[in-house]
């Protein structure tokens, strides 16, 4: 995250402020040239805010019938525009703003002063596309998923053929996206050697749960951890360390990659289990890859983190010859 994009994002707002008016006073034109009554309501409930004004001003100790007779008046001439209106085909918001986002009118703040979700995702997707994140998601997604270039045949001692382990999981990743805001509490683990899909399988959630508005975070536990040490140890901190440790706690899912390859000491294992039983307890969703097995996972990591991962977690195996050396 980088100041720049802030900027640009802010200006990115401008602009669809600025279309959005364009378009209302073009919507006004056309209804006006139609039915011109119309405009004359408008301009009567414009000059609404002088006459309270003048009135209390005038009598400020005996306003309130004078104020009743304004809104009395008001509300007759909103009944008389809905029904022009309705008689002449327009919706009766049609003469209204409209904003591609409601919670912040398109402003990227709420009315505490606090970005709103729509500013975080922004943030998100430059990042991905300076990451060239977006150009991989493009590719890597449910849509492009091929489950034919698993194989049919056992696999050693597992109960399933890669291929049916593969649809199994499949429809599992795609069952946690439809049903994400539904099902709280589901947070996805996978494990398996390297060149199985895990890494595919984590770019088709993340891509449709961005096409959906999420706010998804993708970092290797490498990356996570730096972020981490960038926040902690940092006594110059800025605002995008902040916001980047933070995104870590409040995105809508965490994608953790590759946990495991990762420096793993006292820091780390609480770190690590921070994050993963802050973001539990928020019900806040997160999907775990690694390398390495259940058993490796227990050895490395506290109980404490273990627990939590095998406790909460749908634990989902990758296993069969490596696809990339078969490619």
């Amino acid at each position: 995250m980088h100041n720049p994009f802030v900027k640009e994002i802010l200006l990115g707002y401008e602009k669809i402020r600025d279309y959005e008016y364009k378009e209302l006073e073009k919507r006004k034109q056309h209804v006006y040239g139609l039915v011109p009554r119309v405009k004359q309501i408008d301009e009567e409930i414009s000059k609404t805010g002088m006459m309270v004004a003048r009135v209390i001003l005038t009598n400020p100790q005996n306003h309130e019938e004078a104020l009743q007779e304004i809104k009395d008046k008001m509300d007759q001439l909103k009944q008389e525009k809905a029904i022009l209106m309705t008689e002449n085909n327009f919706p009766l918001n049609y003469l209204e703003l409209n904003h591609q986002c409601q919670s912040c009118k398109d402003t990227g703040f709420l009315s505490e002063g606090q970005k709103c979700s729509c500013f975080k995702q922004r943030l998100i997707n430059r990042a991905y596309e300076m990451s060239n994140m977006a150009k991989v998601l493009a590719q890597e997604n449910f849509q492009s998923f091929n489950l034919d270039i698993f194989s049919d045949s056992k696999y050693k001692d597992e109960d399933l053929s890669p291929k049916q382990n593969m649809q199994n999981i499949l429809s599992i990743a795609e069952g946690f996206t439809i049903n994400f805001d539904r099902n709280l509490k589901e947070n996805l683990f996978f494990y398996g050697s390297t060149g199985l899909g895990k890494t595919f399988m984590c770019n088709c959630i993340a891509k449709s749960l961005l096409d959906k508005g999420k706010i998804v975070i993708y970092q290797t536990a490498f990356k996570i951890l730096e972020i981490l040490e960038n926040y902690k140890f940092n006594n110059n901190r800025t605002p995008d360390v902040e916001m980047a440790y933070q995104l870590l706690f409040d995105c809508d899912l965490l994608i953790i990659d590759d946990l495991g390859t990762e420096l793993t000491n006292a820091f780390t294992n609480t770190e690590i289990f921070n994050i993963i039983n802050s973001r539990l307890i928020q019900g806040r969703k997160i999907l775990i890859s690694t390398n390495l097995s259940p058993v490796e996972i227990a050895n490395i990591y506290s109980q404490r983190v273990s627990s939590r991962i095998f406790g909460e977690f749908t634990i989902l195996k990758f296993y069969g010859k490596d696809l990339r050396w078969e490619k």
